[in-house]
């Protein structure tokens, strides 16, 4: 349904635009400056933003960047996508310059649609943004303080399991994964755990996390329609959730450091403003949505790839099992246990090289610059590509082979793997996600075979990488 709405935008804006193209366009066009990146705009206001997303829809996201690489420059050009002048930064040099120049000569971008969900990110620059949420999660994602969620991440896991895919014969994986990993963040971000409080947030958490970067149009039932409807759903239990924090602390039934909730209540500026509840709403949100949609994307992938791959299952299988064989009954993982699972982790990163829960990002220049002879004008935007390096031959020999071995060693070559971005803004839950990986495919390969439903099943990538059907798969338990 999002394509038709597409279709129907771009149908539109190219009537009116062509309409006036040959009046206006040429006079004011970005594209005329001088000594720009090599590259075509495409049409008019839209540009090439159907090739972009249709790409990703058809499921090889990567085939827009590696035509243009081939046919205008391997490391940069230019182009027009989502109503933006653009240029598309590919390979490690480029990866590099762009995260070792943040806020220096780049700063982070959003579409419009991502403001329009958040409101209260209008109120102050995406930069302030960024360093206010950086200076509150440390505390709560450094190795320190996830040594602690271990324990918790496998009692909820083992839970998940014996409610979802226990005694079942046949499952469909992907809404799994994202029960699993949205329970997780509400547990450790807000000390949520009642399975029946959570559901609240369920259904229009799927709704807001599939339209958030969406096409803009706010029409009924449009997908960016629905996520602002389920934003603002949410946003309302939240915002019980936050005043009844509030009276906890006050009263003393809740710690100031249980949980990001708590301490984002209790910190205030060096002006020594709090933050309003509004914010913390929409701040709770953001790290819902981080902590929940990618990880369950490469549970998901993992769960496909360990299917095809008996070789590769069968050696996770053997590690997660000597973890296993040496726990007492009832005793939870560690910390421990987890630095073991050095193999499972080679697996999971290699999923996430083939199958990216994160295809890129997008930055926007603070001043012109110039970059490889190439003049960058201020205000263009700048998107990093994650499948230009891990699908780049240069880098990764036969890109499209599974290969757990690449991160033996030193492993890759620094900013070839990106996976969680790079630089200031590398995605500050990376080991928490490290750990919810890990932990899921323990509980997972320890009770399980399973072989795929659907073989040939076709892969979408809309924003994040899924199966078109959600990857349902036939379970073998282990014999006890």
């Amino acid at each position: 349904m999002e394509h038709f709405y597409l279709s129907l935008l771009l149908l539109f804006v190219s009537f009116v635009s062509l309409s006036l193209f040959f009046l206006f366009y040429k006079h004011r066009s970005p594209f005329t400056l001088p000594n720009l990146p090599p590259g075509t705009t495409g049409y008019p206001v839209i540009g090439e933003s159907l090739e972009f997303l249709s790409t990703g829809w058809k499921g090889h996201p990567e085939k827009f960047i590696f035509d243009r690489m081939l046919r205008y420059s391997s490391e940069l050009f230019k182009t027009s996508i989502l109503g933006e002048p653009a240029v598309i930064f590919c390979g490690a040099a480029c990866n590099k310059f762009l995260f070792s120049n943040e806020n220096k000569l780049v700063t982070a971008w959003w579409p419009e649609s991502v403001n329009k969900v958040f409101p209260t990110s209008l109120q102050t620059s995406s930069k302030e943004e960024s360093r206010k949420m950086r200076k509150l999660l440390p505390q709560f994602l450094k190795p320190e303080a996830l040594q602690r969620y271990v324990g918790i991440m496998d009692t909820i896991a083992q839970k998940h399991f014996a409610s979802f895919w226990d005694n079942n014969t046949d499952v469909t994986v992907y809404p799994l994964a994202k029960r699993y990993t949205f329970l997780l963040a509400c547990r450790l971000f807000m000390s949520v755990e009642d399975v029946h409080h959570v559901a609240k947030f369920a259904d229009p958490f799927n709704l807001l996390a599939s339209g958030i970067i969406s096409v803009p149009i706010d029409l009924p039932g449009t997908p960016f329609n629905k996520a602002i409807k389920a934003a603002t759903t949410i946003r309302k239990e939240l915002l019980k959730i936050i005043r009844r924090r509030k009276v906890d602390l006050a009263e003393g039934k809740a710690s100031p450091t249980q949980d990001i909730l708590s301490h984002m209540l209790l910190t205030c500026s060096e002006n020594g403003e709090f933050m309003n509840e509004l914010d913390i709403a929409d701040k709770i949100l953001g790290l819902l949505i981080g902590g929940h949609d990618t990880a369950s994307a490469a549970c998901t992938f993992i769960v496909k790839y360990l299917a095809e791959l008996p070789h590769v299952y069968d050696r996770v299988y053997h590690e997660q099992m000597e973890i296993a064989k040496s726990k007492s009954p009832g005793e939870l993982l560690n910390w421990d246990d987890i630095n073991m699972m050095k193999y499972s982790w080679n697996v999971a990163r290699e999923v996430m090289r083939i199958a990216p829960p994160l295809q890129g990002g997008f930055r926007e220049a603070i001043n012109d610059f110039i970059f490889n002879g190439f003049s960058i004008p201020k205000g263009w935007k700048l998107y990093w590509s994650a499948n230009s390096t891990h699908k780049n031959p240069n880098y990764f020999p036969e890109p499209e082979k599974f290969d757990p071995s690449r991160f033996e060693g030193k492993g890759p070559a620094p900013y070839t793997f990106v996976p969680f971005g790079g630089g200031p803004r590398m995605c500050p839950g990376k080991e928490y996600a490290r750990l919810e990986i890990l932990i899921f495919m323990h509980n997972l390969v320890k009770r399980f075979k399973w072989e795929k439903l659907i073989p040939d099943e076709k892969i979408v990538v809309d924003p994040l990488p899924m199966p078109a059907k959600d990857l349902p798969i036939r379970l073998y338990p282990h014999k006890a």
